[in-house]
C-alpha cells in the first residue's frame, strides 16, 4: 500500500529489516539507520545497517547517520555499510570534507543542522560548499546540553524557513514531527523532506498506524498549498 505525499518522506531510526520492508511497504523515499550519536541513543550494529541497507530496493535511499568526525572512519563506514548516503552530526572541518570525497569518490554527504538560533544560518551557509543536503533538526551542538537527547522536540520552523529559502540545497525537516504538526512543518519550511522517527515509533518499535497517519496527513492538499 503506498501512500505517496507531496514532500519526501524519509523514516528514521530503523533497526531492522522487518521495520525496513513495513516503512517500503508504504512508499517512503529513504531509510535512515543510526551509526553513532553523543547519547549513544538507537544505534544498529554495522552488520544490522548492511543487512537492512541490502534488503530495500535501490530506489529507496538509504542513510547512515553519525557523529563521527575523522574522514577516514568516515569513509570506511561509508564503504562497509553500504549506504548511498551518510549523515554526519557535526560539521567538519573544510580538508575534512575533501578528504572525505577524495577516499570516497561518488559519495553522497547529508549535513545535520542543530537548529537552536539564527546562528544555525550561517553554519548551514558554511557547510552548504562542501555537502549535498542538509537536515534542520532540533538538538545543541554545544556540550552540555548536546548530550541530551532531542527526541521528540520541535524547533523554531522560521529559522528552518530561512535556511530553506537562503541554500539552494535540498533540505530535510526534522525534530519532533508527527502526524499532529507535519502538515504545518510543511507548510512553514517548504523543505524537499521530512525526516521522521520518533512521531512513528512505539514501545521502541516501527508502528504502523503511526506511520499511516503520518503519510496520510502529508498526502492532504493543505499540506501542499
Amino acid at each position: 500500500m503506498n501512500i505517496v505525499p507531496p514532500v519526501k518522506v524519509k523514516v528514521s531510526c530503523i533497526a531492522s529489516p522487518e521495520e525496513a520492508q513495513i516503512a517500503v511497504s508504504y512508499g517512503v523515499a529513504a531509510l535512515g539507520m543510526v551509526d553513532e550519536t553523543p547519547t549513544g541513543e538507537g544505534r544498529v550494529p554495522l552488520e544490522t545497517i548492511v543487512e537492512i541497507t541490502r534488503s530495500v530496493p535501490d530506489t529507496v535511499g538509504t542513510f547512515v547517520l553519525t557523529s563521527a568526525t575523522d574522514a577516514d572512519q568516515l569513509a570506511d563506514l561509508y564503504a562497509r555499510s553500504g549506504v548511498d548516503t551518510l549523515q554526519l552530526w557535526d560539521p567538519l572541518a573544510t580538508a575534512g570534507y575533501e578528504r572525505l570525497r577524495s577516499l570516497s569518490p561518488g559519495i553522497f554527504i547529508a549535513q545535520s543542522i542543530h537548529v537552536m538560533d539564527d546562528d544555525a544560518l550561517d553554519v548551514a551557509r558554511r557547510v552548504s560548499r562542501h555537502v549535498d543536503a542538509l537536515v534542520l533538526d532540533s538538538g545543541h551542538s554545544e556540550p552540555p546540553l548536546r548530550w541530551r537527547h532531542p527526541g521528540g522536540e520541535t524547533h523554531d520552523w522560521q529559522i528552518s524557513r530561512r535556511i530553506s529559502d537562503a541554500i539552494r540545497l535540498p533540505v530535510l525537516l526534522a525534530g519532533g514531527l508527527d502526524s499532529e504538526n507535519v502538515c504545518q512543518a510543511v507548510r512553514v519550511v517548504r523543505p524537499y523532506g521530512v525526516d521522521v522517527c520518533s512521531g512513528v515509533r512505539k514501545d521502541g518499535r516501527l508502528d504502523t498506524s503511526l506511520l499511516v497517519a503520518f503519510l496520510e496527513t502529508l498526502s492532504r492538499p493543505q499540506c501542499s498549498d
